[in-house]
């Protein structure tokens, strides 16, 4: 759920645009992400601040590299919160949809997640960035 200050000004027709914070993910996991089937994303990396609220889920379909840094055709399917981060146990391979474990990894819980039905296209980037969202359309 959005905050009522947000939602309120949403439907009042005041607040529109606004500069969300994102993280990109590969096919089908964004999907698993917003149907409440992946809990947990793994990452190599932690964020410098913790709690992440209202962190805007962009679902691309390439493995984004130094390369390759941005995929022009992202789509936003979920807005989630990311309270804790814990290193990343053998037993949470399936709460993370992967294929196997490996030592290393941070596990990010997913939380609070709301699905984006029919989100709108959104450019994908490396690690967390900010993008203009419309919220008109939530």
């Amino acid at each position: 759920m959005l905050p009522i200050l947000t939602l309120a000004l949403i439907m009042t027709g005041k607040y529109k645009d606004v500069l969300m914070l994102a993280l990109s993910i590969v096919s089908p996991h964004g999907a698993n992400i917003a149907s409440g089937k992946k809990t947990l994303e793994v990452r190599s990396w932690r964020p410098q601040y913790l709690p992440i609220r209202d962190l805007l889920i962009v679902e691309n379909s390439v493995f984004l590299s130094l390369d390759m840094p941005i995929d022009p055709y992202g789509k936003a399917v979920a807005i989630v919160d990311i309270e804790e981060i814990h290193e990343w146990q053998p037993n949470e391979v399936v709460a993370a949809c992967s294929s196997g474990w490996e030592s290393g990894y941070w596990a990010w819980s997913l939380s609070n997640v709301r699905s984006i039905e029919n989100g709108q296209f959104v450019c994908a980037k490396r690690k967390l960035y900010e993008v203009d969202f419309d919220l008109s359309g939530l």
